[in-house]
């Protein structure tokens, strides 16, 4: 994620938790905030996961060949990764 983005949640974050009564609250709901957004890691696994565990049983069914298989992962997890 680029430093203007993370500027961004971190900022818009603190902005919204201004309404809370303490400085250190705020900023530990910003810190929360900007660890989600800024972890997405977790659910990319999973998905990828996902991609494998359907192609395998494509392959498995003969519905796609094991060749066919890789190659379409690969570009899968390059737009997902955000490789390409």
């Amino acid at each position: 994620m680029s430093r203007k983005a993370i500027h961004y949640v971190t900022a818009t974050t603190a902005a919204a938790a201004g309404s809370l009564t303490t400085a250190a609250t705020s900023m530990a709901a910003a810190a929360l905030a900007a660890s989600v957004v800024l972890s997405p890691a977790a659910g990319t696994i999973a998905r990828l996961d996902g991609v494998h565990a359907d192609l395998a049983r494509a392959v498995q069914l003969n519905q796609v060949t094991s060749e066919q298989a890789a190659r379409f992962e690969a570009r899968l997890a390059g737009r997902i990764l955000g490789d390409s």
